[in-house]
């Protein structure tokens, strides 16, 4: 099992993104902004639905 990324950096990777936005609208962001695969796979393995903010993503990423 891995660990979940560092909540900073993966903040840091979703900077701009318009709240709601779906599994695929943070994954295409994170990886525009220079993300590596950690960060990519986290956001991949979250559940397909809308986020309504940042603190739902880092608690997605955090439950897997």
């Amino acid at each position: 099992m891995t660990t979940a990324p560092n909540p900073i950096q993966l903040q840091k990777h979703l900077k701009g993104v318009d709240y709601p936005a779906s599994k695929s609208d943070l994954v295409a962001t994170a990886r525009e902004q220079g993300a590596d695969q950690d960060i990519i796979s986290a956001l991949e393995a979250m559940p397909d639905r809308e986020y309504d903010g940042p603190n739902a993503v880092s608690q997605a990423v955090t439950q897997r």
